[in-house]
Parts: structure tokens; sequence; C-alpha cells
């Protein structure tokens, strides 16, 4: 396995997801959605960076390395309580032209999550250690943008007829 190969293409997936969130964070219509997409944006970005990392780890001739990651993710915007304070938002003010938005978002980090998932299998070491790490960042989105679009939609099923 190409660990090489893997980053580079990691660290194209991540650059189109993080114009995905900054495009589409503009178009939603609810503040909370919008204000996570920017956020993501902002994840996206750090993804970005810690990938880059790699590369040039192995640029260098060293291995990669996980050491940097658990201080990512103490950064995260995804945190329980801001995820809470996300649906809690959404719930009140979600509506049905943002759910096409809201499901593609969580299809692309579940895309994420899979990828990182199916590469670490494959990968040993610190690689493992890094994809794993990966893995588990973008599975934390998809639990967001998945619970995001439920409760949007369950609202919208639930609206008499009419709107």
């Amino acid at each position: 396995m190409d660990i090489r190969k893997i980053y580079e293409y990691a660290l194209e997936r991540e650059h189109q997801g993080k114009k995905f969130f900054e495009d589409n964070a503009s178009k939603l219509r609810h503040p909370a959605a919008a204000g996570a997409f920017k956020a993501l944006a902002g994840e996206e970005q750090k993804h970005i960076e810690f990938i880059s990392s790699q590369i040039a780890a192995l640029d260098r001739g060293e291995k990669p390395t996980a050491a940097m990651g658990p201080a990512l993710e103490k950064e995260g915007f995804f945190s329980q309580r801001a995820t809470s304070e996300a649906l809690d938002q959404t719930i009140t003010e979600a509506m049905v032209p943002d759910l096409p938005v809201l499901r593609t978002a969580f299809l692309i980090e579940r895309d994420f999550a899979e990828f990182y998932e199916m590469s670490a299998s494959k990968a040993e070491g610190e690689a493992k250690k890094v994809l794993e790490m990966l893995a588990r960042w973008e599975r934390g989105h998809e639990r967001l943008f998945k619970e995001m679009h439920d409760k949007a939609f369950q609202q919208y099923a639930d609206m008499p007829w009419g709107g």
C-alpha cells in the first residue's frame, strides 16, 4: 500500500469537501445549518493541514505520525455541546429547502469516513493510527449532519398540509 497516494487522494477529497461546505454555507436559509457548514469548512481546513503535514513528513523521509491529532480533536467544532446546540437550533428553524444540502453533507462525510476506514484496514503502525483518527473525525461530522437532516425532515413531515 502506498500511503503517500492515500494521503494525496485524501487531501484532494478534503479540499473538495471544504469547497462544498463553504459554497453551501451562504445558500442555507437557516443560521444553525449555515453556521455548522462554516464551522465544518474550518474543520476541513484543519484536516487539510494535518494531511499536508503527513505528506511533508514523508517528503523528509519520516514516518507518518498521529501526534498532532489529539490537539486538533480538542479544538474541533463538533464537540458534544456544539452538536447539541446546533441540533436544538436546527429543530426550531429547519425547513425543506435545506434538506437536500444537509443530506449531501451527510453523504460526503460518510464517504470520507468509509474511505479512511478502508485505507486504515490496509495500513500498519502510525499510518493506520492517522487514518483511523481521520475516520473517527469524519464519523462525528457524519452523525451531526444525519441528525440535523433527520430532525429537519421529521419536522417537515409533521407539518400540516400546506406548510
